[in-house]
């Protein structure tokens, strides 16, 4: 199988330090690019000649080592998130290139994901709307099966810190998933005490921070998945409108 060819797109940043190991592990090889040296495939290690701009591949190269992390942390796979991860990739890139990726998770499920220091390439490279959507997914991931685990609730927690989310917007995303009396408030990341000008305000603002558009780079597929995220927050807004009875 080509390296270049299940990622969807182009491979950038990801192709070196502990994703690019643990990718090159589950394809057999790094990459079909020779010039690739031994250092650059060590853990930490950062490519010299790729580019730094996240680019598809590095997304699905991220989404999917952190996806294994999450589905092996609770100590049992769960064929509901098997099966969401799949449908996942099926609508953004096909079945063909679906069951690639899936071949590529099931091998990086045999191996031992060291998860801080993956969050931390991420982190170095990846723009921080590129770093929600992929929390969004991870949350996806544990709810897929309708019982979250604790383990799996700690992990992600602790991969939003190591990929330097703010609480706030940990929050939020949490709230898009485990709906409680303030899950509208959390998504638009206010208090409930706020007035119904800061709720219009907060809206705005986070209309803008998840507008699909802020994920255009990856590519149509991505944006559609981001667009998940910006339904909630209308939703969200709506709920607080309609309670408050806010013109």
């Amino acid at each position: 199988m080509a390296f270049g060819k299940w990622v969807g797109g182009a491979i950038g940043w990801a192709l070196g330090g502990p994703i690019g190991g643990l990718i090159g592990f589950a394809v057999g090889y790094m990459a079909e690019d020779k010039s690739l040296s031994t250092q650059e495939q060590q853990a930490g290690a950062r490519p010299r000649t790729y580019a730094r701009h996240t680019q598809s591949g590095d997304f699905s190269s991220a989404l999917l080592v952190l996806s294994a992390a999450v589905m092996k942390a609770d100590g049992k796979l769960m064929k509901s998130e098997l099966q969401y991860i799949r449908d996942f990739f099926d609508r953004q890139f096909g079945p063909a290139a679906a069951a690639e990726k899936i071949g590529i998770l099931k091998e990086l499920l045999n191996k031992d994901i060291p998860v801080r220091e993956v969050c931390h390439q991420i982190r170095d490279f990846m723009e921080h709307p590129l770093r929600l959507q992929l929390l969004h997914y991870l949350f996806g991931i544990a709810k897929s099966d309708g019982q979250v685990a604790k383990a799996e609730a700690d992990l992600i927690k602790q991969i939003a810190a190591d990929l330097n989310i703010s609480q706030k917007d940990y929050e939020s995303i949490q709230a898009m998933f485990y709906k409680d009396a303030a899950s509208a408030y959390k998504i638009l990341e206010i208090e409930a005490i706020a007035t119904d000008e800061e709720v219009k305000k907060a809206f705005r603002k986070m209309a803008m921070k998840y507008h699909p558009d802020k994920v255009k780079d990856l590519g149509d597929e991505y944006q559609k998945a981001a667009q998940e995220k910006f339904i909630k927050v209308q939703e969200a807004y709506d709920q607080l409108r309609k309670e408050r009875g806010m013109k």
